[in-house]
């Protein structure tokens, strides 16, 4: 259902004054690989990250990944462990200080690269590989977001997000 421009729950979803900061940034040069850890990655528009064996067509919903890291804590807690790293659950780039929900239908900035919000990122059967029994389940609502490259460029540790 379409919201009005005016509506009152819809000046609410579109009241986000918070910024979120990338903290950690990743990218795995083949399927099942491990991810490399980066400073930073040049975006394509429309395609995906320079690197990344998972670079989309310009159709695709899914060019980059995102997390927030405060579900990282959340997750362990579920899996009973201690910690969980960006490198175990796959996604390119961990935020914080911004609920990654709150962008649903909205463009908005990673640094200097423009992006689409496309849908939550749910979890595959590999988190029961990654993190035993149970895994799927704890990543289930928080495995983060997708997103399409609008406007390509350059993504750096300790750039903002924030909305368009």
């Amino acid at each position: 259902m379409k919201l009005s421009a005016t509506s009152p729950l819809q000046l609410l979803l579109d009241t986000l004054p918070q910024h979120g900061k990338i903290c950690w940034i990743g990218t795995r040069p083949d399927r099942k690989k491990p991810m490399i850890p980066v400073e930073k990655v040049e975006t394509i528009t429309q395609k995906g990250l320079a690197g990344d064996h998972f670079s989309g067509s310009a159709g695709s919903k899914r060019q980059v990944t995102l997390i927030q890291q405060e579900h990282l804590a959340a997750i362990a807690s579920f899996m009973g462990i201690k910690t969980v790293s960006p490198e175990m659950l796959r996604r390119n780039i961990v935020v914080s200080g911004i609920n990654l929900l709150a962008l649903k239908d909205k463009k908005f900035w990673a640094g200097e690269v423009l992006l689409e919000y496309t849908g939550e990122c749910h979890p595959c059967s590999r988190m029961e590989e990654t993190l035993g029994a149970g895994g799927y389940n704890a990543v289930r609502g928080h495995g983060g977001i997708t997103a399409r490259i609008l406007n390509g460029g350059e993504i750096g540790l300790g750039d903002l997000i924030k909305i368009d």
